[in-house]
């Protein structure tokens, strides 16, 4: 019997990168604003493209879920703004207003 474990790794690296970006969200949003949304959806658009080309399934995989959370991120970065609005979340007293 072979065990095809490609599935639970993949599992558990979505698991972490998607717990890892909610930090990544706050503190994106805190010192740079939403405006950084445009860096997040180069990088998501290259991790994604990147991702069809490797032939390993593992790494593609984890690849594009990287690439995919990346991209859901500029959602997050907006959710973030009003969170921040709406005094869920401290502003950064050092950001200028524009």
């Amino acid at each position: 019997m072979n065990i095809n474990i490609s599935g639970i790794i993949i599992g558990a690296a979505s698991f972490l990168i998607i717990g890892i970006f909610h930090p990544i969200v706050i503190w994106c949003e805190y010192y740079f604003t939403s405006k950084i949304r445009t860096v997040f959806l180069i990088l998501g658009l290259i991790c994604c493209g990147v991702s069809l080309f490797i032939k390993n399934e593992i790494f593609s995989g984890i690849l594009g879920v990287l690439g995919f959370c990346l991209l859901w991120s500029i959602h997050e970065l907006k959710k973030q703004s009003e969170r921040v609005a709406k005094g869920w979340f401290p502003k950064n007293p050092k950001r200028k207003k524009f």
